[in-house]
């Protein structure tokens, strides 16, 4: 998956806010920078991405009213514009923000309409009418309303067995379960803390973990996680930023170490990047410090291949910012950007 001089990235803007739709870029090994080589805005607003084991094919969400997801060849030997595998797929679900790959099939969260849709993969890659979509619901407090559920985030965890999703309106991490054949079913629901607003999900590379980052709050949920049965267990909070925050601060997504060592979290408003140190049983984050984030916004977080990195998409300003990390102590500095207008997300291939 080798073009040019480097390893490719992949960037999804938000076409409607001036993005231009799915960059490709080549990523230098050495010095971590981003050269652009093409872009398309075949997929309107493909907010988050997911690329294909074999580094064939390029998953995109259309973050619309009437939402869809895309495939998109993006061959190495091909062209080094993305091109679409036959037209964006309705996905019978308003606002997908996030998907996942299981074996046979494509996931997105739905946030407008708080669903997941499962999405057939055909033998070229390219996706098919939805076969289910699973409608998520909320329980109604005593003499209250139930909340509106929003799915914000679909993960599918090691193993091949499970797939999680993060629903940011009900306070809760629901999970899927996967047939052999790779096929979901609804299979059970932890609740959070109410008022946290679950945004994104990351497992510990140990795979005993699920650190979940709270939008509505700037918390981070530990949970335990048994990949036997499927259920997921919450275990503690922590605060995301060092010594508390000051004004509007909404956590967006969250992401571990190669070596379990540290965890990352992107805040938005107060524009950091927390670095917190995990204790030997990976149950007790601490908030050790907080850097810049080099713009305003930060949507995403996402390791280079080499695990040394830090990119980061600043929405607002515009840019993909990467940083070195430091082995010894997790922490980020700055060492180049990338202008992309309305920025959301970078994957690696």
């Amino acid at each position: 998956m080798i073009h040019g001089n480097g390893v490719r990235a992949f960037i999804g803007s938000f076409t409607s806010a001036g993005g231009r739709g799915v960059i490709t870029a080549d990523l230098d090994q050495e010095t971590g920078a981003l050269t652009e080589r093409a872009a398309t805005d075949a997929v309107a607003d493909p907010s988050y991405l997911a690329l294909s084991p074999d580094g064939r094919v390029l998953y995109a969400v259309s973050e619309r009213e009437d939402g869809a997801a895309a495939a998109l060849d993006v061959r190495p030997e091909g062209d080094a514009i993305p091109r679409l595998l036959g037209a964006p797929v309705p996905v019978r679900g308003s606002g997908p923000t996030h998907l996942a790959l299981v074996p046979g099939r494509l996931l997105t969260a739905n946030y407008g309409s708080g669903s997941v849709s499962v999405l057939p993969v055909a033998a070229d890659g390219g996706l098919r009418e939805p076969v289910a979509v699973f409608q998520h619901t909320g329980t109604a407090p005593p003499g209250g309303h139930p909340p509106v559920p929003h799915a914000h985030q679909v993960v599918a965890a090691p193993g091949g067995r499970w797939a999680l999703c993060t629903d940011l309106g009900t306070d809760s991490v629901r999970i899927l379960a996967l047939s052999a054949a790779g096929e979901p079913a609804p299979y059970g629901e932890t609740a959070l803390r109410p008022g946290t607003g679950p945004r994104h999900l990351a497992f510990h590379p140990g795979g005993r973990h699920v650190y979940v980052v709270g939008e509505r709050e700037p918390t981070l949920t530990v949970c335990r996680w048994d990949a036997t049965t499927g259920v997921l267990e919450p275990v503690g909070e922590t605060p995301v930023l060092p010594g508390g925050v000051a004004g509007e601060s909404f956590p967006s997504t969250v992401v571990v170490s190669r070596d379990g060592r540290f965890v990352w979290v992107a805040v938005r408003g107060d524009d950091r990047i927390s670095v917190l140190a995990l204790d030997a049983a990976y149950e007790k984050p601490e908030p050790v410090t907080a850097v810049d984030c080099g713009g305003r916004w930060p949507r995403d977080l996402t390791l280079d291949p080499t695990g040394r990195r830090l990119y980061v998409a600043n929405e607002r300003s515009g840019d993909v910012t990467w940083f070195d990390l430091d082995p010894e102590t997790g922490v980020p500095a700055r060492a180049g950007a990338l202008a992309a207008p309305a920025v959301s997300c970078v994957v690696f291939g």
